[in-house]
């Protein structure tokens, strides 16, 4: 009878914390169910949103190899206010940076690599654009400014790039016919380790020495 006492007791106290808390667990119950319902839906926003971005890109692409300009350009633009967060938004801007290079709009091509160094976080992206931004600058012969831009880079932040920054940076100084001032920047490439082989044909021409030293008059 104890037992049976005890277990209708244990009944009744169930019973009175389920009157007692049945609100909240309900309400719980409810929190959970929306919690999931929001996170699968986000989760699908997330992979359609993924796709749209990828279908544009690929639509860009093919844009690209049919040489159409116009439509790189609408289809970048497209990216970036659809799909700004996404790494194709990224590829998409380098693409359209090399389709204006190509077709002689370096102004063009500059600030479109001007905006996306001061709009993007990654130190990575913002040295390959400002690379590019530099070998613009050296077409067009904005070499004073070029080199502005180098020294306005910390050299510790640049370190991965201080071959290709070094290499640049001696172009525009023989474009200035700086000859001294370039030597050096073509050693300090080659002294990274991470120069090209070109660095070192440009290095030998400048230590070559010239045909009238070679045949001096009279």
């Amino acid at each position: 009878m104890a037992i049976y006492d005890s277990e209708e007791e244990q009944l009744e106290q169930i019973k009175k914390w389920w009157e007692a808390n049945q609100s909240a667990v309900l309400t719980g119950v409810v929190a959970a169910a929306v919690l999931v319902a929001a996170l699968n839906f986000w989760e699908k926003y997330q992979t359609d949103n993924r796709n749209r971005a990828s279908q544009t890109f690929q639509e860009l692409l093919t844009s690209v190899q049919a040489e159409k300009v116009d439509s790189v350009e609408k289809l970048a633009e497209k990216l970036q206010s659809e799909h700004a967060d996404s790494a194709y938004t990224e590829f998409a801007q380098l693409l359209l940076v090399k389709e204006k290079a190509q077709k002689g709009d370096y102004e063009g091509a500059k600030t479109l690599l001007q905006a996306i160094i001061k709009q993007n976080n990654l130190p990575e992206l913002q040295h390959i654009c400002r690379l590019r931004l530099l070998q613009l600058m050296l077409a067009t012969k904005q070499y004073e400014e070029g080199l502005q831009l180098i020294a306005s880079v910390d050299p510790a932040a640049r370190e991965s790039f201080s071959a290709y920054y070094d290499e640049l940076q001696g172009d525009l100084y023989l474009a200035l016919d700086r000859k001294d001032e370039a030597r050096s920047a073509y050693q300090s490439a080659l002294r990274s380790g991470q120069a090209t082989p070109l660095t070192q044909f440009k290095l030998d021409d400048l230590t070559a020495p010239s045909l009238e030293q070679l045949n001096p008059p009279g």
